[in-house]
């Protein structure tokens, strides 16, 4: 084991930085944690962490003092504990004078693989000149058991599917300039890009692949999160269940889900579980990053827990997987992106019902205090269609008082008779503002 790992940190001190994407992932600025990098498989949080040792070297830290090691290694399949205290040992055998002089950062990916990894990394943060980043699946490395494991010694950063702005950059397509300046042709490529990166989603490895494999590729990490990261982590006992879930949350992005119409719905095809075991699932599906939910906006908690919560999947690439009618879903896509977004953008985000029975998209709640009433729409050409879009923000200004009212919509041309109190984008414009 020694042997291994010495070769291990040798190679990787060796190794060349890989081609990367430059992710917008804000991290915690708070020194004497560690950085939790946690997110749904295949985000890119392995890339990640090399992109923040990369920007440690663009700030001058030499080389040997930033160790990336990866535990997905099957020869490290029997270590224990104990052995993790090796890699700082032969570390500073090859690098002596870097002990207690010099600060070194440690790497670390895919650590939750190794029982009883938490008590080494406080310890070593406690000990050692050592500043810590930890990357993992999410089947072991939750924020809420982050938090908890880590006794306050440990923050998270979430990595998502890439924003649209990242996967323009990864096509090598990002603006340089703004976009209010772009020629037509510019402004009509862009919008191109942005259907197609609603229908495709953001998982880096399903960008430009062809539609079958696409699906496959999806279906596959769906299939994986679902059989590592839940039945095999809690061991769950109706996976039939949680599969009919599955299915159902997906094919109705952007939709209500209430545990009660669910709990019918199984009955009624003679699916026999207990609302308290989907209650558990769809904590589950959450805690593996397949599905984030947003409930109502209410001060009152019991109002919060009895209304249906909205459902949308970690990336819109997942929703034709299980659409069935053959449908687009343009705007159950666009109204997900959008949320997404707002999520990285760090809002708390909950739906509005008013007192007039109006709906509001999303009311989001930003740490400085700003709160946006948001309304997504595909196409707002149909008479009905903008009235009620635009009557939920009016309905949402006399309740939500100091909030700002936003209408984010596909096409890059506002509507005459929008209300001076409505502010109107372009789904492109919004989605690629700071």
């Amino acid at each position: 084991m020694r042997n291994l790992i010495r070769q291990k940190i040798v190679d990787s001190l060796a190794a060349p930085i890989p081609q990367l994407t430059h992710r917008d992932i804000r991290i915690p600025a708070i020194s004497g944690k560690a950085i939790a990098v946690i997110g749904m498989r295949r985000t890119g949080k392995s890339t990640f962490l090399w992109q923040l040792l990369k920007e440690k070297l663009s700030k001058k830290a030499k080389r040997e003092s930033l160790l990336y090691f990866s535990f997905e290694d099957e020869r490290l399949a029997d270590m224990k504990s104990a052995d993790l205290q090796i890699i700082v040992e032969e570390y500073y055998q090859l690098y002596p004078e870097l002990r207690d002089t010099r600060k070194a950062v440690f790497f670390l990916d895919e650590i939750q693989v190794v029982q009883g990894w938490e008590s080494f990394a406080r310890r070593i943060l406690d000990s050692e000149k050592i500043e810590l980043f930890l990357s993992g699946s999410s089947a072991k490395l939750l924020s809420r058991e982050v938090a908890t494991t880590m006794r306050g010694r440990a923050m998270t950063a979430l990595v998502h599917p890439f924003s649209f702005r990242e996967y323009l950059r990864h096509l090598d397509r990002e603006p340089e300039q703004e976009i209010s300046r772009f020629p037509k042709a510019k402004r009509s490529a862009l919008e191109k890009d942005l259907r197609q990166y609603l229908i495709q989603g953001g998982f880096p490895e399903s960008i430009g692949a062809a539609a079958k494999d696409r699906v496959d590729l999806l279906r596959g990490y769906i299939d994986t999160a679902l059989l590592r990261d839940i039945i095999e982590r809690y061991e769950v006992s109706h996976p039939v269940a949680l599969r009919w879930m599955v299915r159902h949350l997906l094919a109705n992005a952007s939709g209500s889900f209430t545990i009660n119409k669910f709990y019918g719905d199984l009955t009624s095809q003679g699916i026999a579980v207990s609302k308290d075991t989907l209650h558990a699932y769809l904590g589950y599906l959450e805690d593996a990053f397949l599905i984030r939910t947003v409930s109502l906006a209410t001060g009152s908690e019991r109002k919060r827990m009895v209304n249906p919560r909205k459902i949308y999947p970690i990336d819109s690439g997942f929703i034709p997987l299980f659409e069935m009618s053959g449908r687009s879903n343009i705007g159950h896509a666009l109204e997900t992106c959008v949320m997404l977004e707002l999520e990285r953008r760090g809002a708390e985000i909950r739906y509005v019902r008013n007192i007039t029975g109006s709906e509001v998209d999303f009311l989001a709640r930003y740490p400085d205090g700003r709160r946006e009433l948001i309304q997504v729409c595909a196409e707002i050409d149909s008479v009905d269609v903008r009235n009620r879009e635009i009557r939920g923000l009016i309905d949402g200004l006399a309740e939500q008082k100091g909030a700002k009212a936003h209408l984010i919509v596909l096409q890059h041309q506002p509507p005459k008779d929008l209300p001076n109190s409505i502010r109107w984008h372009a789904a492109s414009d919004w989605l690629l503002s700071p």
